[in-house]
């Protein structure tokens, strides 16, 4: 609650008027000058709270070492060192030294992957971080938030975010939300009157409090904290820590690790008892075994390989103008099936342009040759009678919409405001019409009212009101005409609402104006607003974006449904969603979901591409049902009451350019471009991602599988085959730890990194969405695993055998299933990659790596390091058994991938749940 614990520390300037306050800032109405500024952001600090919810560098180093893959290291290492306390046994200083050498290298190495998708993370969040207009050097100006210090001059509007905790100066109808600190969602509105000293701090109402957010009206407040000293920063300090959201590819790798843990610990107590009782092997033999398992279960590799690859994503949106202000987003976005979008600015170019003008009883093209120019005295540019008030009738229809709207110009002569507001002033500049005189009160528009008006003093106060013109028509109850004001009788409400149907079929936006004189500025809404003059109608033209119908046409063949949702009314959406590739058929306004049940609204939604006249509660509803139906939903939003959509939705996408900074906060991805194209761009992204995540993952893990198989199944099959080798002696290992760990954490991660880098595959937005509730192992990512892992042992292992039988060395039998290892894995990645379509040639860094790893290994095999390794350099005939195993390796990895792609290519995961929910629907519709 603001002021709970706060008040002693916020005292000095709460005690102080508004003018003492000032003072003590050395500010004004003019705000700081910028060498002011910059010397206060030295002295403050950024405004910036986030700083004390980073986790230190030596937390993050000493968290890589917290995972069950991590402990096996660990135990291996002990293990070798613990064989030592028996008979005619020495400890294997080498061995334990090298085991806890590769386990500090991966910490590393996570830690650097992780550090650095932190503050890759923390970049996006700058990126994202809200802006404030400022007085700086006498000038209003945009600034990063950050920035802000105390005493800078601020202006707040409808959907803002405040920035910092100020001290109001100016407020007109100013109510802010409090509800992140009060946890009371009742607007609370802002006075910048005089409070008493002794005003509780939660009782204030000439105080805006950073992270709050401007609901309605706008105002003007000097700043007095910022960052930790602000009431927010306050609580955070209290709190002292925030919680951390694992991705759901985290929590996944997370339960694969202990997965693999539990497996391995498993095994080896399998191992263990057949050793003990059916093979005689003495307890040093029996341990190294457990070592190597312990071993051979761990992909050193993969928790640092998927928090790279997923920060990697992340940054690439970016540069698709795709800002993820959370990683889970990539998993959502590659099962999103459905997108709920509005129009202005995201299917269309949001450069609003008035091209059809209405009134009395004539329809006007502003574009014909002086068909709006006036000489600048208000008189008209012909003689006719009828010409002359109709001129008439458009200059007041102009004059009525310079009055009404909240365009500013700046420094630079442009237009600053919302896009419909800039094309009314912008036709008004053009006709040389000004506004009517000095501006008394505004009555503002909301969603529910959809009408604004603005009270002026024109000779005598004047009220002018635009909004949708079935709204303003049913305040009026006349109309201007040839010849002067008449009585809006039926007839003449007809003929107006039968044009606004005729300008909506051309898929323009249409507002009416209408104006009165009144009696009483101070009196409520209803009575201002009731009994007005109806004026006219304007028709605005926001033209589609080039790329947006193929955008859609994108969307449908990647089997994602775009769903329109607009306040325009019904006419003007179908007309507009039916040019860019909506299905106009149907289409329903917000009253007509009020009118529904949820239950009939959930088969609605399945049928109806277009909604109108919808309000923000309309869209939950909307959302609500789609996701009902099963349905992963992205939705755009833009303005301060779309957030609750954008936080239910899967994935809520907020506006860049045009969207308020509450959206922006509630939402999980910002088009930085306000463009549809973007967000078919981004789900093909994160498709990308996570395939390319999917292919590391069965790439490391069926690595390990098969390594696990080799060393397990090798000792039970080599107890029974070579009983003088493996029975009684310390020596008789498939593979050792030491080799194990140079192919998990060189030969192996070096290429996964390199997947990471892979394009995307053709067709890729030609597929149906991956559902929601598949992981990144999928039943036909773990037969592979499994198929790749049992064949790599079987063939190694008879490699392995057919060495140690043709050659009686135990040593150059383990050099060929190790080198036969390495280079297989030229051939996993292969199977893997062809499923995708992938060459091998497609991915350069991939056979960098490959080759790099090649190199090593000879390396491994022909310096003085195969002593440490306890390896030998292989003859040429012994590289030819190794090729017959790769050959055969190889065919039978093609025979059974292509065996399964005919078994799941029938019925996919995706397509089962595409049929289960089309039937569903079915069975609803009968």
């Amino acid at each position: 609650m603001p002021g709970d614990g706060q008040t002693d520390r916020a005292e000095p300037w709460h005690a102080l008027s508004t003018n003492d306050v000032l003072d003590t800032l050395e500010t004004g109405d003019g705000g700081l000058s910028s060498d002011e500024a910059t010397r206060r952001l030295e002295e403050y600090g950024k405004n910036d709270i986030r700083e004390s919810e980073r986790t230190s560098s030596v937390e993050l180093l000493l968290s890589q070492f917290r995972n069950p893959l991590m402990y096996l290291l660990a135990v291996a290492a002990l293990l070798s060192l613990g064989v030592g306390l028996f008979p005619e046994s020495d400890p294997n200083y080498a061995e334990a030294a090298f085991i806890t050498l590769i386990l500090c290298v991966n910490g590393l190495f996570g830690f650097v992957q992780d550090y650095q998708a932190t503050r890759s993370i923390e970049a996006l969040r700058e990126l994202a971080s809200p802006d404030a207009i400022v007085v700086r050097d006498g000038d209003k100006q945009s600034i990063d938030a950050e920035r802000l210090v105390p005493g800078d001059v601020i202006h707040l509007e409808q959907g803002d975010a405040v920035p910092a905790d100020a001290r109001l100066l100016e407020a007109d109808e100013l109510r802010t939300n409090e509800s992140a600190l009060t946890g009371e969602s009742t607007p609370v509105k802002k006075d910048p009157a005089s409070v008493d000293e002794d005003t509780p701090l939660a009782d204030r109402r000439d105080v805006v409090y950073m992270n709050t957010t401007v609901v309605k009206g706008r105002g003007k407040a000097v700043v007095v904290e910022t960052g930790m000293e602000t009431e927010v920063g306050g609580i955070a300090t209290r709190l002292g820590e925030s919680e951390d959201r694992q991705t759901p590819f985290e929590e996944e790798v997370k339960q694969l690790g202990t997965q693999i843990g539990a497996l391995v610990a498993v095994l080896i107590v399998l191992v263990t008892v057949v050793q003990f009782f059916f093979t005689a092997t003495d307890v040093v033999s029996i341990l190294l075994v457990s070592i190597t398992l312990a071993v051979a279960g761990v992909p050193e590799g993969l928790p640092a390989v998927v928090t790279f690859t997923l920060a990697l994503g992340a940054r690439e949106m970016v540069d698709r103008n795709a800002l993820v202000r959370r990683l889970p987003v990539v998993e959502s976005l590659g099962s999103t099936d459905v997108i709920v979008t509005d129009k202005t600015g995201t299917l269309t170019e949001e450069r609003m342009t008035v091209t059809r003008l209405y009134t009395a009883g004539t329809a006007v093209d502003p574009s014909e040759p002086d068909s709006i120019s006036t000489d600048g005295d208000g008189a008209s540019r012909q003689t006719d009678a009828r010409t002359r008030d109709v001129d008439q009738a458009v200059e007041r229809l102009l004059q009525c919409g310079a009055a009404c709207n909240n365009v500013e110009r700046t420094a630079e002569n442009e237009y600053r405001g919302e896009p419909t507001e800039v094309a009314i002033q912008r036709i008004a500049d053009d006709a040389g019409v000004d506004p009517p005189g000095e501006r008394i009160r505004e009555i503002q528009f909301s969603s529910e009212r959809k009408r604004m008006t603005v009270l002026v003093d024109d000779e005598e106060p004047t009220a002018y009101t635009k909004g949708a013109p079935e709204v303003v028509l049913d305040r009026c109850d006349r109309i201007l005409e040839e010849g002067g004001v008449r009585e809006l009788t039926d007839a003449k409400r007809r003929a107006v609402l039968e044009q606004n149907r005729s300008f909506a079929a051309d898929a323009l936006r249409v507002l009416g104006f209408a104006s009165k004189t009144v009696a009483d500025p101070e009196a409520d809404a209803d009575r201002i607003e009731d009994g007005m003059v109806f004026l006219g109608l304007q028709g605005m033209l926001d033209p589609p974006r080039a790329e947006v119908e193929q955008a859609i046409a994108d969307c449908r063949t990647a089997g994602i449904r775009p769903v329109l949702a607009t306040g325009d009314n019904r006419t003007t959406a179908r007309a507009i969603g039916e040019q860019i590739g909506f299905d106009p058929e149907g289409a329903l306004t917000g009253t007509d979901v009020d009118a529904q049940s949820d239950e009939t609204l959930r088969d609605t939604v399945e049928e109806v591409d277009v909604f109108a006249r919808v309000t923000p509660d309309h869209k939950v509803r909307i959302l609500t049902a789609l996701q009902a139906n099963g349905h992963n939903v992205a939705m755009t939003g833009d303005g301060v009451n779309d957030a609750p959509a954008l936080t239910q939705a899967d994935v809520g996408v907020a506006m860049g350019s045009r969207g308020t900074d509450v959206a922006r906060q509630a939402s999980d991805m910002i088009l930085r471009d306000d463009n549809f194209a973007t967000i078919r761009d981004a789900i093909e992204e994160g498709r990308g991602i996570f395939e390319n995540v999917r292919k590391f993952v069965n790439y490391l893990v069926s690595t390990n599988t098969g390594e696990v198989l080799v060393v397990f199944l090798g000792v039970l099959v080599g107890s029974v085959l070579f009983p003088e080798r493996f029975t009684g002696t310390s020596q008789a290992l498939i593979l050792t730890p030491v080799l194990i760990l140079w192919i998990n954490l060189v030969a192996d991660t070096l290429p996964a990194l390199a997947l990471g880098a892979d394009p995307h595959a053709a067709g890729l937005m030609e597929r149906p969405p991956r559902p929601v509730d598949e992981g990144v192992i999928n039943t036909r990512v773990l037969v592979s695993i499994i198929t790749i892992a049992v064949l790599l042992a079987i063939i190694g292992l008879g490699l392995f055998f057919y060495g140690l039988d043709a050659t009686g060395s135990l040593v150059r039998a383990q050099t060929l299933l190790f080198t036969f290892i390495v280079v297989g894995e030229l051939i996993r990645i292969y199977v893997i990659r062809s499923r995708y379509g992938l060459s091998l040639w497609s991915n350069l860094w991939l056979l960098g790596a490959i080759g790099f790893s090649f190199f090593l290994h000879l390396t491994v095999l022909y310096t003085p390091l195969h002593d440490f390794f306890r390896v030998v350099p292989l003859a040429t005939h012994e590289w030819g058994w190794i090729a017959v195993a790769f050959v055969t390796f190889f065919l039978l990895n093609v025979l059974t991938s292509t065996l399964y792609d005919r078994i799941f290519q029938s019925s996919t995961p995706s397509e089962r749940v595409r049929s289960e929910s089309e039937r569903v629907r079915d069975d609803g519709r009968r």
